[in-house]
């Protein structure tokens, strides 16, 4: 296939209006730039990817991480020169590479039927940076879920896809909350939990267990519930894994299976 070069093309000027939110909610896509947006979502949601475009230099140095996979999932890979690229983008420096993405649309009905033992939940954070800085903390700390109010910043802004450096293929992400009926859903059951237990709010966030206090450990049959890694699903899968019978329940420890992700006994929905 040949190259893309002209930076006015029908298909350039489509890409570059993911720039702006009523194009993303038209359309259901997003944009992703650079490598380690990109790479995760190739790794992570492939199924979700439409497009991926790289310059042929971006094609050489990332074709082991990123090129290669994107072709084995039968993604539709494009080379195009720098000038496309940076018409393409939202951003000056795009290192080569930018993903349309679509949008996952996780309900939070969806997140609660898996049984989440820590959600996050975004209020007021209109701030780009600040959104994707929680999301991409709340996937470094195992948390099951990231909720956002109808107050805060679109997620697929491509300022907040930045920012979450990836995070955003993690882990489900649920827009468009109402947050007073967001947190009488969550039943928080503050006052017969003990301190330890409430949730915390900090700088526009809430970081919440659901149904209010989070189970202790029980004897080995049932410990799944209480320990769980941090690890993400094996990219062969759409869905987090479930132990077999004869597994070994894990420890809250290195001894945990790295390539499992356990939470009150259920798994998340991709």
């Amino acid at each position: 296939m040949a190259a893309l070069t002209n930076p006015g093309s029908d298909r350039v000027r489509a890409v570059r209006g993911l720039a702006q939110r009523p194009v993303r909610k038209r359309t259901g896509r997003f944009l992703v730039e650079g490598p380690q947006g990109v790479r995760e979502a190739v790794r992570w949601a492939p199924q979700r990817i439409v497009d991926l475009y790289l310059t042929a230099d971006a094609m050489q140095r990332y074709a082991v991480d990123i090129v290669e996979p994107a072709r084995a999932a039968g993604l539709w890979v494009h080379e195009a020169t720098p000038e496309v690229l940076a018409a393409m983008a939202d951003t000056d420096a795009p290192q080569g590479l930018v993903a349309v993405v679509e949008r996952s649309e996780p309900t939070l009905a969806e997140v609660l039927a898996a049984g989440p033992r820590l959600l996050v939940l975004l209020t007021h954070v209109r701030d780009p940076g600040n959104a994707g800085t929680v999301i991409r903390g709340a996937d470094a700390v195992g948390a099951d879920a990231v909720l956002v109010s109808d107050s805060s910043v679109d997620v697929t802004s491509p300022k907040v896809v930045r920012s979450t450096a990836g995070s955003l293929f993690h882990l489900p992400v649920v827009t468009a909350l109402a947050t007073e009926v967001t947190l009488s859903t969550l039943a928080l059951g503050e006052s017969s939990c003990p301190r330890s237990t409430s949730p915390v709010r900090t700088a526009g966030s809430w970081a919440t267990r659901p149904g209010g206090c989070p189970r202790a450990p029980g004897p080995p049959a049932t410990r799944w519930s209480a320990c769980r890694s941090t690890a993400r699903p094996s990219p062969s899968t759409s869905r987090w894994p479930r132990p077999s019978a004869s597994t070994p329940p894990p420890e809250c420890s290195a001894h945990a299976d790295p390539g499992r992700r356990y939470a009150q006994g259920s798994w998340p929905s991709p």
